[in-house]
């Protein structure tokens, strides 16, 4: 995934939250119902998230300094653990206990048109979000699932969308529903439930966050195809005998740190040994750029000829 890519999902998904988050709060202050409050609240933390990851992918695109010698590219899954937690605590926190307040001390019913006005145009809104991040997803997929392809997704700049934007277009049935039949039955108490299952619904959401977030911040390694290739392409040198099962960790969505032990032919010299590292390193970057730390251990090298 391009950081093209991440930051396109990321900027239509700021601005879809935001204009969703303002209609629920003028629909909320007419209407009083606890569920487009709580929808509101979801939005409203959407569109700060967003922006806290849209920050992370800026700072995590920092050039590799003394400290950190290997970039910053992890700060990226960092933000993305900010971002799950401020789900849970502000999002499906504050909704829960929206909800609780609602059945605890239920409102009056009121004109629900606005509602129904406000949580058309959220749809709409959030849809387009959501199309815009899927189609920058499945432009990686290849041949996966969907759901296989968003937990090996590397990039939470596109996978964090889909889960929030997910979350969203589920919490506006949920609203439309607990709004609808709220009306029809004049029952105050089902709008307050509906607030406590848009908030189950973020604090679920906030846990897959959590997961994908830990997975990558521990250090996950490279696609099993990406690596499958990298041998591939080191076998084929002729100067290669035998190549060891590759070490690979992502050190960012775009950057991939190898560390490689090939057994070159001992009829090699010191030189030929060097050639033959810099053809290999060449063709893996060639094939995969986003391979950018290389470190390849010659073993035997001490039986080498010198030159």
């Amino acid at each position: 995934m391009s950081k093209g890519s991440s930051s396109i999902a990321i900027i239509s998904a700021l601005v879809s939250n935001l204009a969703v988050a303002t209609t629920k709060f003028i629909a909320a202050s007419y209407t009083g119902s606890s569920a487009m409050i709580s929808e509101g609240i979801h939005s409203l933390v959407d569109a700060a998230n967003t922006l806290l990851l849209l920050i992370g992918s800026k700072r995590s695109q920092r050039a590799p300094s003394i400290k950190h010698p290997f970039g910053y590219g992890k700060e990226i899954y960092f933000w993305t653990l900010v971002v799950a937690i401020s789900l849970f605590a502000i999002g499906g926190g504050m909704s829960i206990y929206e909800g609780i307040d609602h059945i605890a001390h239920p409102r009056s019913l009121q004109d629900p048109t606005w509602n129904y006005v406000v949580l058309g145009l959220s749809l709409i809104f959030t849809g387009i979000s959501w199309v815009v991040a899927f189609r920058e997803f499945s432009k990686t997929r290849k041949e996966k699932t969907v759901w296989t392809a968003l937990r090996s997704s590397k990039d939470p700049g596109v996978f964090a969308i889909l889960f929030e934007d997910t979350a969203d277009v589920a919490g506006i049935v949920v609203a439309f529903i607990g709004v609808y039949v709220g009306h029809m039955l004049e029952n105050p108490y089902i709008d307050g439930i509906a607030a406590i299952v848009i908030g189950t619904m973020l604090i679920i959401t906030s846990f897959m966050l959590v997961y994908q977030s830990k997975r990558l911040l521990i250090g996950e390694s490279a696609d099993p195809e990406l690596i499958q290739k990298v041998i591939d392409i080191s076998k084929a040198d002729p100067a290669v005998d035998m190549v060891k099962p590759p070490l690979t960790m992502h050190l960012g969505p775009n950057d991939i740190l190898l560390a490689l032990g090939i057994n070159f032919n001992k009829e090699l010299n010191s030189g030929e040994v060097a050639a033959a590292i810099d053809r290999i390193e060449k063709a893996i970057r060639d094939k995969y750029p986003e391979v950018k730390k290389i470190f390849i251990e010659a073993k035997s090298i001490t039986y080498f000829k010198n030159d």
